[in-house]
C-alpha cells in the first residue's frame, strides 16, 4: 500500500509558538485536561502497536489479542458501534471537530501567529482522517483476505497513523496548551 499522496508532517513547517509571560498555574489547568485526552489516545496507540508487532512475528494469538484489547478504553467503547478502527475514527472525528468548531476559531482571533498555530492544526487533522480512512480500508481488506501482502499493508498504514498523531498530538499540547487558560478558550 503506497502512502505517496499522504502528506506527512515536518516540525520544520509547523509555525513558531509565541512565548506566554506569567501563566498561572490555574492557567495551565486546559492545556492539562487536552493533555489527558490526548493520553488516552497515546496509550491506545501503544498496546495496538505492541499486538500488531506481536501478531506480526507469530506471538500473539487471536485470543489473546481479544483478551488484552478488551479492556482498552477504546475498545471497551466503541465496540458497540461494531469496529474498532470505525469508532476509533469516530472519536478521533469527534474530538477534532470540538478543537476545529469551539477551540480553534478562539485561538486563532488572539493574532496572526495564533492563526497561523489554529490553520496549521486543522491541516493536521485532515492528515490524521485520511489517515484513519486508509486504516479501515486496510483493515477491512486484511479482514477479508487474511495474509502476509494485507497485513503489512495494515501494518504500513498504522505506523503512519502513529507518528502523524502522536506528533500532532505534542504540537497542538506544547501551541497552544497554555493559551486555552490564558485567553480563557473553552473554559
Amino acid at each position: 500500500m503506497l502512502l505517496k499522496d499522504i502528506q506527512f508532517l515536518d516540525d520544520a513547517t509547523r509555525p513558531a509558538i509565541p512565548k506566554l509571560n506569567g501563566v498561572t498555574e490555574a492557567q495551565k489547568a486546559p492545556g492539562e485536561h487536552l493533555r489527558q485526552i490526548h493520553d488516552h489516545l497515546r496509550e491506545n496507540m501503544v498496546v495496538l502497536g505492541r499486538l500488531i508487532e506481536r501478531a506480526s512475528e507469530g506471538k500473539a494469538s487471536v485470543e489473546e489479542i481479544k483478551s488484552e484489547t478488551a479492556d482498552l478504553v477504546m475498545v471497551s467503547n466503541y465496540r458497540r458501534f461494531g469496529t474498532l478502527c470505525g469508532q476509533y475514527c469516530q472519536f478521533v472525528h469527534g474530538h477534532h471537530s470540538i478543537e476545529d468548531y469551539a477551540i480553534f476559531p478562539g485561538i486563532a482571533a488572539q493574532g496572526p501567529a495564533f492563526k497561523a498555530i489554529a490553520d496549521r492544526l486543522q491541516a493536521e487533522h485532515v492528515v490524521v482522517h485520511q489517515l484513519l480512512e486508509r486504516l479501515i480500508d486496510a483493515l477491512i481488506k486484511l479482514a477479508d483476505a487474511p495474509g502476509p501482502s494485507n497485513f503489512e499493508d495494515a501494518v504500513t498504514v498504522f505506523r503512519a497513523l502513529e507518528k502523524v498523531l502522536l506528533s500532532h498530538l505534542n504540537y497542538e499540547e506544547e501551541s497552544i496548551g497554555d493559551a486555552l487558560g490564558y485567553f480563557e478558550i473553552g473554559v
